[in-house]
């Protein structure tokens, strides 16, 4: 069986949730080979996590270098693994990094490009959601080995158990003239709640919130559930939230367990970027709108009204 090349996401040791979904969906065309690219010692701690998700292999391409520059180490090590292991596929997150490293490697290797995917067969053949989810087109690559960038939350992880045999890999040296050097790093200011594609319940509020002050009654939610919190496009171009944590079609995608709109529409736009949550409650004043065509719970209400009842109570079971 031919392997899969996966780029793992890793953030301070831990292996990230769209990393998951990746080698799932990997086990669908071949065997799944992990690839780490990082600072020495990051796939030794990202291991575990690993096999657990059934990675076949991890190449360990580790480097004092691999840290400190944008993009390049990882095109660099893929195209080197492309040429050496002739893969089947090679599959990214379609993440801001992550489609550009797609579309260097493509050029680099001379193959295929298949963007934003929600699903792949054995056959390496991808589903794209188009027009919010309006229509699906299939698309198969035909020239070298298919890149693919995979939207988060679009595949369910299925864990299976890998041998995740290590392999180390060189990492060639950046040419400093030809790439962008990281000169620091500043952590996202998230506070205590969960990040928005990790999280396994999300609140997110929409123009009916009003205001940026009144956003204050989606937070209460979100923090009396544990919840990550969202906003919808447009109360973040009317500056009620930071961009962000923009979920839809030209934000985040998220398919949590459990999704909560407050003052949400549900115009196409958002239903993208969240319409694979496993429970989706809807709260709105008109009972027309169009979040409830995709709700398995509706309320036709006040969301400041509502949103307030649902926290008290939660915090009562709680108590």
């Amino acid at each position: 069986m031919s392997e899969v090349l996966v780029l793992v996401e890793h953030v301070d040791g831990e292996v990230k949730k769209i990393t998951s979904e990746l080698l799932t969906a990997a086990r669908q065309i071949g065997e799944p080979s992990a690839v780490v690219v990082g600072e020495p010692g990051t796939a030794g701690k990202l291991g575990e996590a690993l096999a657990a998700q059934g990675a076949e292999k991890v190449y360990a391409a580790e480097s004092a270098e691999a840290g400190q520059f944008l993009v390049t180490p990882q095109v660099d090590v893929l195209s080197a693994l492309v040429a050496s292991a002739s893969p089947a596929a090679v599959l990214l997150p379609a993440s801001v990094d992550g489609k550009e490293i797609a579309g260097r490697l493509a050029v680099r290797t001379g193959s295929g490009l298949l963007s934003e995917v929600v699903g792949i067969d054995g056959s390496a053949v991808a589903s794209h959601s188009l027009f919010g989810g309006t229509y699906e087109a299939k698309a198969k690559a035909v020239s070298g080995t298919p890149v693919v960038t995979v939207l988060p939350g679009s595949v369910e992880p299925e864990p299976a158990a890998g041998a995740a045999a290590v392999e180390q890999v060189e990492v060639p040296a950046a040419d400093a003239g030809k790439s962008a050097k990281i000169t620091g790093r500043q952590p996202v200011e998230a506070g205590d709640r969960p990040e928005l594609t990790e999280a396994s319940v999300v609140v997110s509020g929409g123009r009916g919130v009003g205001s940026a002050e009144s956003f204050e009654v989606v937070e209460k939610l979100a923090d009396s559930l544990g919840a990550a919190v969202g906003a919808s496009r447009a109360a973040v171009d009317s500056g009620y939230y930071p961009h962000q944590f923009q979920v839809g079609q030209t934000g985040k995608t998220v398919s949590p367990q459990l999704y909560i709109a407050l003052g949400i529409s549900g115009a196409i736009q958002h239903r993208a970027g969240m319409q694979t949550s496993k429970t989706v409650v809807a709260v709105n004043k008109d009972a027309e709108a169009p979040i409830f065509e995709i709700a398995d719970f509706g309320v036709v209400g006040d969301l400041f009204q509502v949103a307030p009842q649902l926290t008290d109570e939660v915090a009562k079971r709680k108590g």
